[in-house]
């Protein structure tokens, strides 16, 4: 199985794509798409979109990982992130990617082990279960790749399988 995972954003979008194969995950490739701070917010957003789409139509995963927004102090950064958002779910719903979206707290959880991990713990775990020399930079990349592995463990998953069946 290969899982793209995104985290969202409309400066930095993080990307990442794994394989998940006998309970052993590779990484197949990451990145970010970064955008430039003056430059209008639309041609941002398309810009965004553009790059994923591309990104999306030559890695061809089977299934596509985003972040689930959770409410942020500043309403302001939520909205633009939650467009940023639209347009990488776009680019996915475009190419018939199907999508599934994960908390961090399951994201934490799922490669921790523990919900309540700091950052540098689920970064440094990112890095040991892709079997990397470094952690991926941005950060933004390394939570991308990390929310992949979600997924991954996810869809593997008794629970999973069994909402799957029943169009949960």
């Amino acid at each position: 199985m290969v899982v793209f995972g995104i985290d969202p954003g409309y400066a930095i979008v993080g990307w990442g794509a794994i394989s998940f194969k006998s309970n052993t995950y590779k990484a197949l490739g990451y990145g970010s798409v970064e955008t430039q701070a003056h430059t209008d917010f639309n041609q941002r957003l398309e810009y965004i979109y553009d790059e994923l789409y591309a990104i999306l139509n030559r890695c061809r995963p089977d299934a596509l990982a985003i972040e689930r927004l959770y409410f942020q102090t500043n309403q302001k950064t939520a909205i633009k992130v939650a467009q940023a958002r639209g347009v990488t779910l776009l680019a996915a719903q475009k190419l018939k990617i199907p999508i599934f979206e994960y908390t961090p707290l399951q994201v934490k959880t799922a490669v921790t082990g523990y919900g309540k991990a700091k950052k540098p713990q689920v970064m440094e775990m990112t890095r040991r279960l892709l079997k990397l020399d470094e952690v991926p930079k941005p950060d933004d990349t390394a939570d991308a790749l990390a929310i992949a592995i979600c997924h991954a463990q996810a869809a593997g998953s008794d629970l999973r399988q069994a909402m799957f069946r029943k169009g949960i």
